[in-house]
């Protein structure tokens, strides 16, 4: 999850928003890869949740990590929160239960991704092998329950808690239970940005569906291959999840901003404290509806990224539909989504594949993924079938990028994961539940050493 942000520049009127929007349209040649990872710390001693306390907390996680990479620290009321890089390359984050997120520099190549996840794995797996830490890369956590799950001190957090069960069933589960890996694409023009981000919402259900990795919760297979995207059908569903209306051929700056500032606000940020601000949409508090304070641009530029729509526009664009997992999918996210979107060329071919995919057709997608995945149906076509056709297109598209690593690889190297998903036509999630039904033989425990990073 991104830093929060202060900025005391008056928020006067509505073309500074759509000005903020337009400043992350860059030309093709500036365009970069963000990638996002988040995993679940444990005990390797007994698989236990790590709490935020203590010697082998996560705060101790995090100092130990200060350490090793030297970067400034980042505070909430006097605890340490998570580490910036130097000039904002990247920063290290928690999630509510304690979920250890890289949020990526912005890099030219998948390549420089890889490198850059396997730096951070070794640097973090050499603070928490001495503190009797591992890391889970699923896409739930398969055991704990609520009550189990540590609450890590961020004033955010503490909002958001508060606040989830009066506009949804599962906002605890989301935010305490889940794990994600996201990738963050660049647009050059409002045309392109509305292009890509119409193109890879009608595809988010496939990206569900090729990394689904969450069937287990409680210590019991749950029903469905992706739990986390079934999840996200009623976290805040004014906010967040499926957003039919981003599809409409008028989308653009404007319309997502009206959509934005009618959703309530989570918070304000005024003198190093967080205000709860959850009973005012930010429309009405850029109208003076809230007396005495004047809206600022830190103040949008932090609730823009409180709305949690399956792919989200800030001055980029986030892929949020995958689950978590382990290395190589951290790799493939982002080459699928790079293969596809920064070519013109398979762009429009992916576009064109989509056409005819309706608003209601692909919400019906949505719905159906987190339990059939790749079973799934539109058009008459499962999502195997239509995994096989958008890998074939991603996979051009990273052949014509033809940026090679050392040994002479180009980035198709990066799709192996996702071609055995297709080739194998069973998810990770599918064969976890292989797994548990076998050789494991209901022991759930055993996912901690088949996960692990």
């Amino acid at each position: 999850m991104a830093r929060d942000t202060v900025d005391d520049t008056p928020l006067e009127n509505f073309a500074q928003m759509i000005e903020w929007l337009e400043e992350g349209s860059k030309p093709k040649s500036e365009w970069l890869i963000g990638t996002e990872h988040e995993k679940f710390p444990f005990y390797t001693h007994d698989f236990s949740p790590v709490p935020y306390e203590g010697d082998k907390g996560i705060k101790a996680l995090l100092s130990g990590m200060q350490e090793v990479l030297n970067w400034d620290a980042i505070t909430d009321d006097g605890n340490i929160i998570g580490l910036a890089g130097p000039n904002g390359m990247g920063a290290i984050s928690i999630e509510p239960g304690g979920q250890f997120e890289l949020s990526g520099a912005p890099l030219k190549n998948i390549h420089q991704t890889c490198k850059e996840s396997n730096t951070h794995l070794r640097a973090v797996k050499e603070v928490a092998n001495k503190l009797g830490i591992g890391f889970l890369g699923t896409g739930s956590s398969p055991v704990w329950t609520l009550e189990d799950t540590p609450v890590m001190p961020k004033s955010r957090y503490e909002i958001m808690t508060r606040y989830m069960p009066k506009v949804g069933t599962r906002g605890h589960d989301m935010m305490y239970r889940t794990s994600t890996i996201q990738v963050n694409l660049d647009f050059n023009t409002e045309a392109c940005m509305r292009k890509k981000l119409q193109t890879s919402l009608k595809l988010q259900p496939l990206s569900s569906a090729l990394f689904a990795n969450s069937p287990f919760t409680q210590g019991k297979p749950n029903g469905e291959l992706s739990w986390r995207s079934g999840v996200w059908k009623d976290v805040d569903n004014q906010r967040g999840g499926y957003q039919p209306f981003m599809l409409s051929p008028n989308f653009g700056f404007e319309s997502y901003l009206d959509w934005v500032i009618d959703c309530p606000m989570y918070f304000i940020i005024r003198d190093g404290k967080y205000v709860d601000m959850t009973h005012i949409t930010f429309r009405d508090f850029m109208a003076g509806k809230e007396k005495g304070v004047v809206a600022t641009m830190g103040d949008f530029t932090n609730h823009i990224s409180t709305v949690f729509p399956d792919v989200r526009l800030k001055r980029f664009l986030e892929m949020r539909g995958a689950d978590g997992g382990r290395w190589q999918k951290i790799c493939a996210l982002p080459a699928f989504w790079v293969g596809l979107m920064y070519d013109d060329d398979i762009l429009d071919e992916a576009t064109e594949y989509v056409k005819n995919w309706t608003p209601d057709m692909v919400g019906q997608l949505r719905d159906d993924v987190p339990e059939k995945a790749l079973r799934a149906e539109i058009e008459g076509k499962s999502l195997l079938q239509v995994g096989k056709d958008i890998l074939n297109m991603s996979r051009r598209g990273l052949e014509k990028r033809a940026i090679l690593n050392n040994d002479g690889f180009d980035e198709r190297v990066f799709l192996n994961s996702l071609d055995e998903v297709i080739a194998g036509e069973r998810t990770q999630a599918e064969q976890l539940l292989s797994l548990y039904d076998g050789p494991w033989q209901g022991d759930i425990k055993r996912i901690y050493d088949e996960m692990a990073f």
